[in-house]
């Protein structure tokens, strides 16, 4: 690795990636977006990046060997989501996705609270990316009839990986119920600490009202979340967490006190050396 020592720090987005690789990667690539169906992909970019951030620390970590394949490759699906999203993103400001992941503050996400909760233990991880991954299945499944070509071809190609998001999770809340006493104890009170974060993932606001027939309102997703949810809580012989929501306005840029120490550690190399080439 190289770097330049007397680059200015606003050489930062000097990347170069071969157009034709590019356009093989990114579904639905070479389109640019409307400044509100860039915020739109920089919400779902920001959720599928931070959350691919917080499972990278999972490797050579999880219980299991195969579990370390398993979460890693969850995280590289959803840092694939993440450079789709915010490449279309950026085309609105004429920024890249390094330019998004690296050179952005912590109020200028616009991730929600649930995938900044902390990785805890094995079960706290696990309940957060069971429902995060059961509203992701909901959100790609609609966003598929969106009218905007771009949003479309990366929720058909995105859908199909969260499905196994979904059920990996499931099989793991599954396993851990009806597991030792220790272990479904853990469960039941894992997922009691990220359950006050859902409620913030089928919040409607300005931005889905303007987009609306474009993408789908998020409270429109809550019912088959639902119903996802129950279904597997009643094979588990679990009840649904008895607590209040959360009062979180990631979608605002207000974030929890946990952001900033996961951008700490995402960012802080390209930022070290701006421009720096391998």
């Amino acid at each position: 690795m190289s770097h330049n020592t007397d680059t200015a720090p606003s050489s930062h987005g000097d990347v170069t990636v071969d157009e034709l690789r590019l356009a093989d990667e990114l579904p639905g690539s070479g389109a640019t977006a409307t400044p509100d169906i860039a915020e739109y992909a920089l919400r779902l970019g920001d959720d599928a990046l931070i959350l691919s951030q917080q499972l990278g620390w999972w490797v050579a970590k999880a219980p299991e060997l195969e579990e370390d394949m398993a979460l890693s490759n969850i995280a590289l699906d959803l840092l694939g989501h993440a450079r789709a999203l915010l490449h279309f993103a950026g085309t609105a400001s004429d920024r890249s996705e390094d330019d998004l992941a690296f050179w952005r503050d912590e109020h200028e996400f616009r991730n929600c609270w649930l995938v900044e909760q902390r990785n805890g233990h094995f079960g706290d991880t696990i309940a957060r990316q069971f429902l995060f991954s059961a509203y992701q299945a909901e959100l790609y499944r609609e966003l598929q009839k969106s009218t905007d070509p771009t949003l479309q071809a990366i929720a058909a190609k995105a859908e199909r990986e969260v499905r196994y998001h979904l059920d990996h999770a499931a099989q793991w809340i599954l396993r851990l119920a009806g597991g030792t006493e220790e272990s479904r104890g853990k469960i039941i009170v894992a997922l009691g600490d990220v359950w006050p974060y859902v409620d913030e993932l089928f919040v409607d606001d300005e931005l889905t009202a303007r987009l609306s027939g474009v993408v789908p309102a998020p409270s429109s997703l809550r019912a088959g979340f639902d119903r996802t949810v129950a279904e597997v809580f009643s094979e588990a012989e679990l009840n649904t967490p008895q607590v209040k929501p959360a009062r979180a306005e990631g979608r605002s840029g207000i974030h929890s006190t946990l952001l900033g120490h996961i951008l700490t550690e995402m960012q802080w190399l390209p930022r070290r050396h701006p421009g720096a080439s391998w």
